[in-house]
């Protein structure tokens, strides 16, 4: 039997990766480069992060709210962590730059959590 691939869990993992990214990069970044690695600082990794995050989002929540639960907290959720990211990204400096990613991630997650609880607990598909 093959089971239903839960974009959920893939958007939690991929948000958790990026806060990880975020945070380990200030630790990281001075030590890497000797060693000839900079893919941690590589902009397209960031912008790669958030893309992927956005995608994986789109489909979880919009599967979610169209044939589950019809509920609009997990998107205004995730709306607001995608555009803190960017934000981050885009327009900040370094030194607020990894919390404001660090919250938005969080922002993410949680709409993956409300969403993955609300589909569960669904009136409709019961």
């Amino acid at each position: 039997m093959i089971q239903k691939l839960n974009f959920d869990k893939i958007g939690i993992g991929a948000s958790l990766l990026c806060a990880i990214h975020c945070a380990l990069l200030p630790v990281l970044f001075t030590t890497l480069p000797l060693l000839g690695i900079e893919l941690l600082e590589n902009e397209n990794v960031e912008l790669g992060f958030i893309l992927f995050s956005f995608i994986v989002g789109c489909i979880a929540l919009y599967d979610g709210y169209k044939n589950h639960h019809h509920k609009k907290l997990p998107l205004i959720l995730f709306v607001v962590g995608i555009l803190l990211l960017f934000f981050a990204n885009f327009f900040l400096e370094e030194s607020t730059e990894t919390i404001v990613k660090m919250v938005g991630a969080a922002f993410i997650i949680s709409a993956h959590v409300v969403n993955w609880n609300s589909c569960k607990q669904c009136e409709i598909c019961k």
